[in-house]
Formats: structure tokens, sequence, C-alpha cells
């Protein structure tokens, strides 16, 4: 029989498990999203997952490893010089973020936010792996924050690292009260407060 779900980005079985399973977790949490779903779902024999995966702790240490290198992917994309201002590339990413963790598109949901207070009280390799990603995350955007400071964008008085950091911990914790309110209120405040704290107000 034909498989008809689309071909991944490597075209390998390993990644279209942990394409599909993405999607699946970023709607019911990793718990609670069954082996026999996702391998159902993308069409892959059960025998196939052990191969990948000595077990469900390793292949969701695998899942955000995998995450996180799209992400910084298409950071550094947003964030690389095109010939505009850094704050503007800065405030783009931004805006992508306000925009996509308030749509009803489960899909565009931020992975952290779903799976940080869940996995890692269980997983050591997944809390390691998550703070990892992270630091990869916020020392992406501080460099873009050091080059505007550089080309007079950003106050001089700024240390980029500590207001990275801040602002970063901000978005979080606005995403994470996004999906409570179901509203764009606290992530707009936090693009008010980002633009205050970077002197672009």
């Amino acid at each position: 029989m034909r498989n008809e779900f689309p071909i991944t980005k490597s075209g390998d079985t390993r990644q279209q498990i942990l394409d599909t399973a993405k999607d699946i977790i970023l709607g019911k949490g990793f718990a609670a999203a069954g082996l026999n779903e996702i391998l159902s779902t993308a069409g892959v024999p059960k025998g196939s997952f052990y191969h990948y995966f000595k077990s469900k702790e390793q292949f969701g240490d695998a899942l955000l490893a995998d995450y996180f290198d799209d992400y910084l992917q298409m950071l550094e994309g947003m964030l690389k010089d095109d010939g505009s201002t850094n704050s503007s590339r800065l405030l783009k990413f931004f805006q992508f973020w306000l925009d996509s963790q308030s749509s009803d598109v489960t899909t565009d949901k931020c992975l952290v936010v779903k799976l940080s207070a869940e996995v890692t009280d269980l997983s050591e390799a997944m809390r390691s792996t998550l703070k990892n990603g992270t630091d990869r995350v916020v020392a992406c955007l501080t460099n873009c924050v050091e080059q505007g400071i550089r080309t007079g964008e950003f106050p001089a008085n700024l240390d980029a690292k500590t207001v990275t950091i801040e602002i970063y911990y901000m978005w979080i914790g606005a995403t994470l009260l996004t999906k409570i309110s179901r509203t764009r209120a606290a992530l707009e405040c936090a693009m008010n407060a980002t633009k205050t704290r970077l002197g672009l107000d």
C-alpha cells in the first residue's frame, strides 16, 4: 500500500516518526501521546520505533533536539543581516512569535512551553536538552542585541545578555498565560515591554 504521508525533510523513517509525533504531542502532551497513535499516523510499523529509539524517553529527547535544530535554523534565518536594521529583524521575530502563539493552529505552538512543566521532573535527559536548546535561542537573540548596541539602535548602557534573558523569560511566561487566557493580551504586553526595554518606544 502506498504511503500517502508527505516526505519529511530528510526522507527517512526516523525523521518521519519525529515529525509526526511533534504535531500530536503539541496537541496532547508527551505522556498522553501513545506510541501506537504516533506510529499509525506516521504509517510506520511498531518495530521500527525501537530500531531508532530505545525508549520513549530517548525518543522524547530526540524530539526536543530536532525541534530546537529546526527552531534555531528558522531564528537564524530571520535574524541574519539582510540589509535591514537589527531592531527591525528582532521585532519581526517577536511579531512572528506573537502571531503564531496566539493563533488557533496547534502545530504552530511552542514545544518548550508545552513540555517544560511536564517532562523536566520526569527525565533528566529531556530537561538537559530543553536547557541546552533554550540557551542556544538566548545566545542567538543576544548576538542580535549586541549588534544593535554596536550600531546605536539600542541604548549603549544595555547589557546584551541580561536584557535578552529578561525578554526571553518574559515571552515564555506570556506564551504560557496566552494558553490560559486564550487572548493575545499577554503577548501584546510582552511586545510593548520589549520595545520599552530596548529603547524603541
